[in-house]
């Protein structure tokens, strides 16, 4: 019963992926999604945090530090995930998906991506929760990217936006 049941959760992401990567296809969102991706990136997310240490006031500036905690405790649990889950990733498994310059050869389970990107705004949210309507579409958005671009399946991005936001809750939680 279980193994029927990945094998049709498969088969949702394999048809998802495609629909996705193939037929939203355009320059414009080749444009868009390759910027977007970035957003959940090492570089940004840390960067980000250091900017708002420097240049917070108080108490405020202690938010980035739960957010660097969530992003050190979740990016451990997605680097288990992948050590663990040797998804390849759905262009390496998929001949027909269309892919970009520079892709990546480690495993796809979770998205580390998606999960540094929730486990920096979901800290934000539950501190001033009217910021979810300006920090949620943007995280939603790189992990769509991840997708589009043949990196992530779904189930690689729902897992890596649950982890960020389970991380961000403890986190916040721990030090409130």
């Amino acid at each position: 019963m279980i193994r029927r049941l990945a094998v049709q959760l498969q088969k949702v992401d394999h048809r998802w992926v495609y629909y996705v990567n193939q037929q939203w296809k355009c320059r414009w969102m080749d444009w868009l999604m390759l910027r977007i991706t970035h957003l959940g990136g090492a570089g940004i997310t840390l960067t980000f945090l250091g900017l708002w240490m420097l240049f917070v006031p108080s108490p405020a500036r202690y938010w980035a530090v739960e957010g660097l905690m969530s992003l050190i405790f979740s990016h451990a649990a997605v680097r288990l995930g992948k050590h663990y889950w040797h998804r390849l990733r759905p262009y390496l498994q998929l001949s027909e998906l269309r892919t970009f310059p520079d892709s990546l050869q480690d495993y796809s389970f979770p998205s580390g991506h998606t999960t540094a990107a929730f486990s920096i705004v979901v800290v934000w949210i539950l501190h001033e929760p009217w910021l979810s309507c300006i920090l949620l579409p943007p995280a939603l958005l790189v992990g769509l990217s991840r997708i589009y671009l043949g990196l992530h399946y779904p189930t690689d991005v729902a897992v890596g936006a649950w982890l960020g936001t389970v991380f961000s809750i403890g986190c916040h939680y721990l030090f409130f």
